[in-house]
């Protein structure tokens, strides 16, 4: 990455930038929406997970990169950029007018004794907001807890690590690092966990991916609790970021992690316990029968 690009990478982790607020990936030579984050411009327009780009402010945008994209996304706020995209066949021209994305890693609530804890990515202060969140809900009494992960595109390691901790008995496995099929680090929970017996279901989409698939396969195989929704992305590679000299940085993918119960789920995603979609139809009515499905099941 440039000296630009790793200062947008890492704004990115510390959530404020101006933009849309999408995440994108690479499908083959396609620039693929992964999610657009809550209540940001690309949302507010309609934007899916799984949308293709074809154009960008009416320029192809076939066979270039996802650094290459974004840039072309980015910009001033208060500026329009629009995108063609493909979604289910159908071509679609979406104008967005950008905004200065500030995104908080976590927010939380309580709803008829349900405390629903939504997690936007994993940055540097999300295991403290959580651990924050668990903290009053525990404080009130609640004993059913939803963890929405839905559109989460992930961020880092550690913070994986530290959420999954907030629901697994010290010394739980969280993930296994795999490199030519020889394990070379296992993760494993530190503390004691916060919600001890504490009913949980996760919601996921296929706009859940890395650090969020983490966290939902780490719950899902220690049998702390249950998924709700729709397979999710699909990345299991992990990298390193290594700082050059003059600003930039290097990428690395190092290995391949995999869940307690051994599987590695890159390509594959995570299946739901109990599959639901959430369609477009239902957005647009604003219902959400992801969460009334997961509603239902605490109560």
């Amino acid at each position: 990455l440039t000296a630009q690009e790793t200062s947008d990478f890492n704004s990115d982790l510390n959530g404020t930038f101006e933009g849309i607020g999408a995440e994108l990936g690479l499908e083959g030579s396609f620039i693929t929406i992964i999610a657009p984050i809550k209540g940001t411009p690309a949302d507010k327009a309609g934007i899916q997970p799984q949308d293709i780009i074809i154009e960008i402010d009416g320029e192809p945008a076939t066979d270039i990169t996802v650094s290459e994209a974004v840039k072309r996304i980015r910009g001033e706020k208060g500026t329009t950029v629009t995108l063609t995209i493909i979604r289910d066949g159908e071509q679609l021209v979406v104008p967005i007018v950008r905004e200065t994305i500030d995104i908080a890693s976590v927010e939380w609530r309580t709803e008829n004794g349900i405390g629903i804890i939504e997690i936007a990515r994993f940055g540097t202060d999300t295991t403290d907001l959580v651990e924050k969140a668990a903290k009053e809900m525990v404080a009130a009494g609640t004993k059913k807890i939803v963890l929405d992960m839905r559109g989460n595109p992930g961020g880092l390691l550690d913070e994986a690590v530290g959420v999954s901790s907030v629901w697994l008995p010290k010394g739980s496995t969280v993930l296994e690092e795999k490199r030519g099929g020889e394990t070379i680090k296992t993760f494993t929970t530190s503390v004691s966990p916060i919600f001890k017996d504490v009913e949980t279901v996760v919601l996921i989409n296929k706009g859940s991916a890395s650090a969020s698939e983490i966290v939902a396969g780490a719950l899902k195989d220690n049998g702390v609790a249950t998924l709700i929704g729709e397979t999710s992305y699909g990345k299991g590679s992990v990298q390193q970021v290594i700082e050059l000299s003059g600003g930039g940085s290097l990428k690395v993918t190092i290995a391949r992690w995999f869940t307690p119960k051994g599987k590695n789920i890159d390509k594959e995603g995570i299946e739901p316990d109990t599959k639901i979609e959430l369609t477009s139809d239902d957005i647009k009515a604003g219902l959400d029968p992801q969460l009334e499905a997961a509603k239902a099941q605490l109560l």
